[in-house]
């Protein structure tokens, strides 16, 4: 069983500075737990769209229930591979990410689609989705409801740090 998540969000924001945003996420108070992010593979395809592979590496505080999963020595880091395609065409980034480790106690695919939206000419929709699973036999549900809840918080912190970035540009940019 997995559980699923989906938000729609309108960002007051054009879509070509959600996109600068994006790339500029990093570090921002509301994401203290990113530790790294390392651009792994970048590439302009044929039909102008950017493909890129980011490397990230988070921390992830567990609750106390949890710790009886984990051995004394395991690393508490999360590395987190981000896939992203930018199209400038059809003015969208949409971004798959998805954990390395720990995927026995917790998996967790996130899907967003940063959309130019057709209602407002000078905002940008994000669509996010994710899926979290668990291979916990017999607590792979409350695995899955913590992880959930986890992840609804987590997402208020990264609209934050998106928007924490936008704002961090509009100061820079004499537009």
């Amino acid at each position: 069983m997995v559980k699923y998540f989906c938000s729609k969000t309108d960002i007051s924001s054009t879509w070509d500075h959600v996109v600068s945003a994006f790339w500029q996420r990093y570090p921002n108070p509301f994401s203290t737990h990113v530790l790294t992010e390392d651009v792994v593979y970048r590439e302009v395809t044929a039909d102008h769209k950017l493909l890129s592979r980011r490397l990230l590496m988070k921390t992830n505080r567990l609750p106390r229930w949890a710790e009886r999963f984990f051995p004394a020595g395991m690393s508490r880091s999360v590395y987190i591979v981000e896939d992203s395609i930018v199209d400038p065409v059809n003015r969208s980034l949409t971004t798959y990410t998805w954990n390395l480790n720990h995927t026995t106690l917790m998996s967790v695919e996130e899907r967003c689609v940063f959309q130019d939206s057709v209602e407002q000419p000078a905002a940008t929709l994000l669509k996010r989705e994710a899926w979290i699973s668990s291979g916990i036999y017999g607590f792979s549900r409350p695995i899955q409801e913590f992880g959930l809840a986890r992840f609804k918080s987590n997402q208020v912190k990264a609209m934050k740090g998106l928007e924490y970035a936008l704002s961090n540009l509009q100061v820079s940019c004499p537009c």
